[in-house]
């Protein structure tokens, strides 16, 4: 609570309201429509931004919310949040708002449902990194589902009903394994102490059975391992990215793709910390083939979009390798990584959103000598390739630079692997901008030169929190940080009292 207020509740459910308040409003009334999308998402962010009053040194979760909500079934609306929670709550917020703003030129049709589905995923997204009851959690997630889906499917590309439909199965069958391990775990605990509950404080550190924590685990891991993706479950995520229009694959890399990684870090290694550390080799085997899998497939794109979806498969390698080395770098690491990837790959994605609206054509081979046309555009985007490569005083460093010290601390030979992958990383997204930007134009752009324009202001605006955060992040990391300092801690602290000897004889 903040003065009396319940401000996460607000941060949740301010979009619900404006979807709702949408809903009165007549279908040809673009323009209202669009003001209060904005307006509500605004507002939201604003919310947020109390929980940078967040108290690194106090209680673990700050700013609590918690009332019964279905009692018989020991479940509870409770809500709360620690650094990491709060920081990608901040994220969310302002990536929406950057989703809808732009969205407000290339979406001309179905004007109103388009806003009211970006609203109901906001809570959706908002209420997964606010839960601290395990089945509210569940429920948010599911949340997300049926508005990105229909974001995808209705305002998507040419194969969209596809790319929909199977975005929606990987992620539901991802769902329904996390429901079965929640279910597991509650069980066990209301089975030894009496009390059923889905509390979350209430269930870590609790002594599970060994075989009970390695089948929990491995459906968590399946359940998460979909939503990064990991590799070999990141099949759904390039058609999704191709298919969605722009402000869905700013929310999908941004946002979504952490769910994954959030759920590792929350629910995962604290709550079956045993199976966390013997499972840990195989999920870091899995995050290097990942790291290096998605650099080479990257490389060999023709699509432009397409290689930016095949870059997250790399970046959140980069995560998984992080959060399964167990030591304080890795874990920061993990965290900033995710913070930077929404922000890079969102901005990378408006950014050829831009070049799309105005040619229809994402084809790299398509393009050349763009920088001579559209100046500002190559800047801003020449900005956002050297932040994902990992360039020094952009956000995309910090995180990277963390996850190879812990990877060292870990293993050389892990870490010497990553390295490599940096190398990859900078060869494809180099080569992607020299291509479309410095070489001679191609006879297919020579057909759109006279009419192609630099950004315009609503592209300028959309972009503008991106650009100053993929700075503030590489230049001054340290607020961020002391952030993530004291969850990290904690996960640690979490695998250091099972010993980090893993799970006996399963049975």
């Amino acid at each position: 609570m903040l003065d009396g207020l319940p401000i996460l509740s607000l941060i949740v459910f301010t979009p619900l309201i404006g979807a709702v308040l949408l809903a009165f409003v007549p279908g040809t009334a673009h323009r209202a429509i669009r003001w209060i999308a904005l307006l509500t998402a605004l507002i939201t962010f604003g919310f947020s931004v109390t929980l940078l009053g967040y108290d690194p040194a106090g209680a673990e979760f700050q700013f609590r919310e918690d009332v019964p909500w279905i009692e018989a079934f020991g479940m509870r609306y409770t809500l709360g949040v620690d650094g990491m929670s709060a920081v990608l709550i901040l994220l969310t917020t302002v990536l929406s708002a950057v989703a809808i703003f732009y969205s407000w030129e290339p979406i001309a049709t179905r004007v109103k449902e388009y806003y009211v589905a970006l609203l109901l995923l906001m809570v959706g997204m908002l209420g997964v990194f606010a839960a601290l009851d395990l089945f509210l959690f569940y429920v948010m997630g599911e949340v997300m589902l049926v508005p990105m889906y229909y974001i995808i499917g209705i305002w998507g590309g040419e194969r969209r009903l596809y790319a929909s439909l199977k975005c929606f199965i990987y992620t539901f069958v991802g769902s329904l394994l996390m429901l079965v391990a929640i279910l597991a775990v509650a069980i066990a605990h209301g089975n030894e102490t009496g009390t059923f509950t889905f509390a979350y404080e209430a269930l870590r550190g609790f002594a599970y059975a060994d075989a009970l924590q390695a089948l929990a685990f491995v459906a968590f891991f399946l359940a998460f391992a979909i939503k990064v993706p990991m590799w070999p479950f990141h099949t759904w995520l390039p058609d999704a990215h191709v298919e969605a229009p722009t402000a869905g694959s700013i929310i999908l890399a941004g946002v979504l793709l952490k769910l994954g990684g959030y759920g590792f870090l929350r629910f995962s290694i604290p709550l079956l910390p045993d199976a966390a550390v013997t499972f840990a080799p195989i999920i870091i085997g899995l995050a290097l083939v990942a790291i290096i899998y998605g650099g080479l497939v990257a490389m060999v794109q023709p699509d432009m979009k397409k290689l930016v979806a095949y870059s997250s498969v790399s970046h959140m390698g980069f995560v998984m390798l992080g959060a399964f080395v167990f030591n304080e770098q890795g874990l920061q690491g993990a965290i900033y990584q995710m913070i930077s990837h929404g922000v890079t790959t969102g901005a990378l994605f408006l950014l050829v959103g831009v070049i799309y609206e105005q040619t229809h054509d994402r084809q790299i081979a398509h393009m050349g000598g763009l920088n001579a046309r559209v100046p500002g555009f190559a800047a801003m985007f020449g900005l956002f390739t050297f932040a994902s490569i990992g360039l020094p005083g952009l956000s995309g460093f910090v995180g990277e630079f963390l996850v190879i010290l812990g990877a060292f601390r870990y293993n050389g030979f892990v870490a010497a692997a990553t390295m490599i992958v940096v190398i990859i990383s900078a060869v494809y997204m180099l080569w992607m901008f020299q291509r479309a930007f410095f070489t001679v134009p191609s006879d297919w752009m020579g057909q759109h030169w006279a009419k192609l324009r630099d950004m315009n202001r609503n592209e300028w605006i959309a972009l503008s929190p991106l650009i100053v955060l993929v700075v503030a992040l590489g230049v001054y990391p340290a607020p961020v940080l002391e952030l993530l300092a004291a969850p990290v801690d904690r996960i640690i602290q979490a695998v250091t009292d099972s010993g980090m000897t893993g799970l006996g004889p399963l049975w």
